[in-house]
């Protein structure tokens, strides 16, 4: 952003900075906004917005790449729980660039330091944000654009699953649904990571041995169909120790037949419930088994370990990870801000089948 230092020579020289430069700087950022809930496709409009300059303890940031996450689309529609102040800019995770640095800010930051935003609901979607020091991570440069873009939702997602419901072990097993999802994606890779094996049910499809093999090659054990679960022998045969932990993001009767198989006082985390179909428990499971079914939603992990020791050492390792290429970004698609109906048009149309993520490219 050139213009915002030609700005501050204006500044330095004691000199007024000329009206037309004011509004060539504001016609410079620009953010999709939506006024009311409904279809994202109607709804969400490209506008201009304004740039400000950072105060002491701010940094100014360009946006680099943003994702288009099917929670963004529900909040859009008005059917997300989290439904931040109309008029908003949605967009709830990416990544940037610092372009300039508040006084006190500078003591951590530098101009082009690549960052970003650790807050939830924050309106990634625009060229430009503002956000306080302590709102910002800074990243490695060997962190690649999607891996940063997508970092605070699926990987964190998958990785507080693992750590928080099960104390898992070295060759246990972890059995997960809609695992050719974005989280899902990250959960196998994680698996692979910590020596745990991972049992990844999707549903059946044309491209099904496709979609096997690309699973298989990010680290997952085995990949069934639900139909094939139904009938395999692999935990009757001893192949593989029951899952002491089950992730359900389905429900119905996917779940259902997810937790038949877990072993005895094991437990199943649902963060989503892509059949809309409910998670239907049979009682011998609660008596007799002693299972445990718990719900996970990171917004309110985030919201309530903000700045936890926890927090900083799960992106630490989630870094680390991405840099020693043990975690890949999911699979995606970029796609320029310009044509952004396009990223929202292929959201709306996943209806659970493809795990593909679309990410906004500003650049």
């Amino acid at each position: 952003m050139a213009s915002l230092h030609i700005k501050s020579l204006f500044l330095n020289m004691g000199k007024t900075v000329p009206k037309n430069f004011e509004r060539f700087n504001s016609s410079t950022a620009r953010k999709l906004l939506y006024t009311e809930y409904g279809d994202p496709l109607e709804v969400v409009k490209l506008v201009p917005a304004e740039l400000k300059e950072p105060q002491s303890d701010e940094v100014l940031i360009q946006l680099i790449a943003a994702p288009v996450n099917p929670a963004d689309i529900n909040t859009i529609q008005g059917k997300y729980p989290s439904k931040p102040p109309l008029p908003a800019v949605p967009g709830n995770e990416g990544v940037g660039k610092i372009i300039r640095v508040g006084a006190n800010a500078s003591k951590e930051f530098a101009e082009g330091d690549r960052v970003i935003p650790l807050s939830s609901n924050l309106g990634t979607w625009q060229t430009h944000l503002l956000l306080p020091k302590d709102c910002v991570l800074k990243l490695p440069r060997k962190v690649q654009t999607a891996q940063a873009a997508t970092l605070t939702v699926n990987p964190c997602t998958a990785f507080r699953m693992l750590r928080d419901f099960a104390d898992l072990q070295p060759g246990d097993t972890v059995i997960q649904n809609g695992a050719n999802s974005a989280c899902g994606q990250n959960v196998i890779q994680i698996c692979r990571a910590w020596g745990l094996r991972s049992v990844n049910i999707v549903r059946n499809r044309p491209n099904i041995s496709e979609l096997k093999q690309y699973l298989i090659k990010l680290g997952a054990n085995y990949v069934l169909t639900e139909e094939e679960l139904r009938t395999n022998d692999l935990f009757k045969s001893g192949l593989l120790h029951k899952p002491k932990l089950a992730l359900n993001c389905v429900g119905g009767k996917n779940a259902l037949e997810c937790l038949r198989h877990l072993d005895n006082g094991s437990t199943m985390v649902t963060y989503g419930g892509m059949s809309r179909e409910p998670l239907s428990i049979p009682t011998a499971a609660l008596i007799f088994k002693d299972l445990k079914f718990k719900g996970f939603w990171m917004t309110r992990w985030t919201k309530d370990n903000f700045n936890s020791v926890d927090r900083f050492e799960m992106l630490s390792e989630l870094i680390s990870m991405m840099t020693s290429n043990e975690l890949e970004a999911p699979a995606h698609m970029m796609i320029k801000f310009d044509d952004y109906k396009e990223a929202l048009k292929n959201t709306l149309n996943m209806q659970g089948m493809i795990g593909k993520k679309f990410i906004l490219d500003f650049e």
